[in-house]
């Protein structure tokens, strides 16, 4: 039988939120409500717990339209009958939320990318999403195996790699193509280190990282 409770941890977690943050962003909550959203970015984030996209930018309610999937990997448009979640976050933040800024956000340490990395899933069957979809870094042109051999190199790399594939894979998105041409909606790469909290920046131009000052 499924158990009904709430977690004793996000229990506590729900009474603080309601005691203190909700208290001091009652208006906030309230306005949002009756005027809906206006997010200032979407982030394309990983799933992974360690790393809060509101947190590394400060974020208030409202202000960004997340969504998280397993290392932050942007597929291509497909026109496919399958269930596609990131690609209709993509479609909606741009066509109906019409945000002006999308980041693809990614981080190191990442268990997506060492899976890859390690070559976990890499047989697995129809029935198994993971192998499948951490194989969209295959796209990585030179391949990651081929010029890379140290092990924790591979992984820096691959991570880096995951995000520049994820913007290019942005950019085959058609109603992105067109937002970007109308001058109304840039996109962006960073990668976020968990270990020094430091946020490194995408330059479209160079293919190179940077970090922000």
């Amino acid at each position: 039988m499924m158990a009904t409770m709430i977690p004793t941890p996000l229990l506590n977690g729900y009474r603080r939120f309601r005691e203190t943050r909700y208290a001091a962003d009652r208006g906030r909550y309230e306005q949002l409500a009756r005027l809906g959203q206006a997010p200032v970015a979407m982030v394309i984030a990983c799933a992974d717990a360690r790393v809060e996209p509101q947190r590394v930018f400060d974020t208030g309610p409202g202000d960004l339209f997340i969504v998280r999937n397993v290392a932050n990997l942007v597929p291509p448009e497909e026109s496919s009958g399958d269930y596609h979640g990131t690609s209709a976050a993509i479609e909606f933040a741009v066509t109906g939320l019409l945000v002006p800024s999308i980041i693809v956000m990614g981080h190191t340490h990442c268990g997506g990318i060492k899976a890859y990395v390690d070559g976990h899933y890499r047989d697995a069957t129809p029935s198994h999403f993971i192998g499948k979809w951490i194989g969209m870094l295959d796209a990585a042109e030179p391949p990651l195996h081929e010029r890379i051999h140290d092990h924790d190199d591979k992984k820096t790399a691959a991570e880096f790699e995951g995000v520049r594939i994820s913007v290019a894979n942005l950019m085959t998105f058609s109603c992105v193509r067109e937002a970007v041409a109308a001058g109304r909606l840039t996109v962006h790469g960073a990668c976020f280190d968990i270990s020094e909290a430091t946020l490194h920046w995408l330059d479209l131009k160079t293919g190179n990282f940077a970090p922000v000052g």
